[in-house]
């Protein structure tokens, strides 16, 4: 049966899970989410965390892969690449049907290493190889020294997402630096550059509240990706290579919003979105697709000069989002080594 989300791929953009667990796999339950129209997958540390040491459900592996003096190190990286692996084959025929465009399964680089350039090249070296296949994404913090690094990995032919993107100059960064790679590998080397959406509403929501101003509210994040949008269109214009942009962080944080707000109104051609598993049962549910990115430009652009003028510095905010989402993936990197160790130890 045609979904919203196969209604969505017919506009041009890629609609992809942005979650992974052991169950979903083995129940049959991402093969189910692709018989809807889902084209991909995304992890964190946070869904690893919230998948393994949240559940029992990796406990007797974690138990005997101790046994054998695995650390909590590589006991994680067993787990993952294991998950990631199956999932890249159940989606491999997506794949093949869509050229490489689609099918793929994103891995995250240890985030405790988001400032070390050279390290996070060679583990996202070393981790592509170790999952060997072409449907696999390594995800790279868009920091500064992640941005020199999605260079280097792209042009050594490793696929990659490049994540936590909040401003507009983060992301012609970003994508200034594939363009590079990817000159450099003089082939299409699969990226997407993850801009994330609804935490930038809720943070400048709240500095509105501040200033009594209710207008803006719910706007500019939405704002933001439709002004990102015409970069990526301007920077990609005569490319022979393209690395398209994502919308992540697409759950609708704030109840007062459509709980599909950040699917429906940021559709557009040659872009992706990855979705939480809840956000997108929405969508199917009730949601509609239509081509809605590239609506209302000047109010967005009137919007971001409204912010200006109220002396709320967007470029701060981002900044400060940055840091935030990095500080967050490492708690829960950190939480999820601690609970390997606790139930390596029971």
């Amino acid at each position: 049966m045609k979904t919203s989300i196969h209604e969505a791929f017919d506009l041009g953009q890629s609609i992809w899970l942005d979650y992974i667990s052991r169950d979903l796999i083995a129940s049959g339950g991402l093969k189910s989410w692709i018989d809807k129209g889902v084209v991909g997958v995304t992890t964190n540390p946070s869904i690893f965390e919230n998948a393994i040491a949240k559940t029992q459900d990796y406990d007797s592996e974690i138990a005997s892969l101790s046994k054998e003096g695995k650390t909590s190190a590589e006991i994680y990286e067993i787990l993952t690449l294991q998950e990631v692996g199956a999932a890249a084959d159940i989606l491999r025929p997506v794949y093949d049907s869509t050229n490489g465009k689609d099918g793929y399964v994103s891995l995250e680089v240890n985030p405790l290493i988001a400032s070390d350039k050279d390290t996070t090249i060679s583990e996202a070296k070393r981790l592509f190889a170790l999952l060997n296949r072409p449907n696999v994404m390594i995800k790279i913090p868009a920091t500064p020294e992640g941005i020199q690094a999605l260079t280097e990995c792209i042009a050594s032919g490793v696929n990659v997402n490049s994540t936590l993107i909040f401003s507009q100059e983060q992301y012609i960064n970003v994508a200034k630096a594939y363009i590079a790679g990817a000159k450099r590998a003089g082939k299409q080397v699969a990226s997407v550059a993850s801009v994330f959406v609804s935490r930038v509403d809720s943070a400048v929501d709240k500095l509105l509240a501040e200033k009594n101003n209710s207008d803006l509210q719910g706007c500019i994040a939405v704002d933001g990706i439709k002004l990102m949008y015409q970069e990526f269109k301007k920077l990609f214009a005569g490319e022979k290579f393209i690395q398209r942009a994502l919308w992540a962080s697409t759950g609708t944080k704030n109840k007062a919003y459509s709980d599909v707000k950040y699917v429906e109104d940021i559709i557009g051609a040659n872009t992706v979105n990855t979705v939480p598993p809840v956000t997108l049962e929405a969508f199917v549910n009730h949601g509609k697709a239509a081509l809605t990115l590239e609506n209302d430009l000047d109010k967005a652009e009137s919007d971001l000069k409204k912010l200006a003028a109220l002396g709320i510095d967007i470029k701060a905010v981002c900044a400060k989002l940055l840091e935030d989402g990095l500080k967050s993936f490492n708690a829960a990197f950190e939480s999820l080594m601690a609970s390997i160790e606790t139930k390596a130890k029971n």
